[in-house]
């Protein structure tokens, strides 16, 4: 089988990029609606468990509750979701947008550093820098204001470093695309799921079905699924740190479409924020013909 090129990377990434626009507004709507973070949480890992199971055959680890898969369930599955989830009851999905993937290429870029030893090149490092800028230009405003949104910020940016760890150490232990999500979607479930069931609060009953059902098919079939294997994927070929930079082009996406969608205010310190966000990944990133694939 012929290597993949970056040019096939990119394009995964940008299907990415597109996944996880939509995600931040659909866990946003989520966030408001009389579902609770557990339940959304449940939602996405019951319905990845039920699409994972069949699979489990000839992609999960023997044992499955191995220490490797569980540091993966353990950061990218549960740390994740959980923080993610119940920081969009808290905060509005703008700030999502900027902390969750903006926050990216300086999480993955220090545990690139730390597990794997990887430096960062001066080009890259100035886009981070930039990419830093915008973030901190959106935590100025909230310090500003004094609102009552930092708790949420806070979550999202445990989310972001949960997410960061994942990447590197699936990449560095190289475990295949479809056996990340394989065991990530059984073993999340199978913590999760009973704990859930048995002590968490619920606000199932007062939610309806179309809630539910949104929530099933975006947060369970196409961002806990598909969106985990092809996410591995891309950072197969590119390597983590360049797919952060590319998943930092979620803010300006995701922001703008809050505003559209949600109807969230899109204030000039939220674009000059997303400005910056931009700017670093664009100067962080070369053309795809340029770049040779990292070790």
């Amino acid at each position: 089988m012929p290597h993949p090129s970056p040019t096939q990377g990119y394009l995964l990434a940008l299907l990415i990029v597109v996944i996880w626009s939509g995600f931040v507004l659909v866990a946003r709507m989520g966030g408001v609606s009389p579902l609770t973070p557990y339940d959304v949480v449940a939602i996405r890992l019951g319905t990845a468990f039920l699409i994972v199971l069949p699979l489990a055959r000839r992609h999960a680890s023997r044992p499955l509750f191995a220490p490797r898969p569980l540091a993966l369930a353990a950061t990218g599955g549960l740390g994740y979701t959980l923080l993610a989830f119940a920081g969009f009851h808290l905060a509005p999905a703008s700030h999502a947008a900027v902390l969750l993937s903006g926050f990216q290429p300086f999480a993955v870029t220090l545990f690139c550093w730390l597990v794997l030893g990887e430096r960062p090149s001066s080009r890259r490092s100035f886009g981070i820098l930039l990419i830093a800028a915008g973030a901190a230009l959106l935590g100025a405003r909230i310090v500003r204001a004094g609102a009552g949104d930092w708790p949420g910020d806070l979550l999202f940016i445990g989310a972001s470093l949960c997410l960061a760890f994942y990447t590197v150490l699936a990449r560095h232990w190289r475990i295949g695309p479809w056996a990340v999500t394989v065991n990530v979607g059984l073993l999340s479930a199978l913590i999760y799921l009973p704990v859930y069931v048995l002590a968490l609060p619920k606000g199932l009953a007062r939610a309806g079905w179309g809630d539910i059902a949104l929530q099933a098919a975006y947060q369970g079939v196409l961002a806990a699924v598909l969106q985990t294997a092809i996410y591995m994927r891309a950072v197969q070929i590119l390597g983590p740190s360049r797919m952060s930079m590319l998943v930092a082009l979620v803010p300006p996406l995701a922001a703008l479409g809050a505003a559209l969608f949600l109807h969230e205010p899109l204030t000039a310190t939220i674009l000059s924020s997303l400005t910056l966000v931009f700017l670093g990944v664009v100067v962080g990133n070369k053309a795809p013909r340029l770049l040779p694939k990292e070790a």
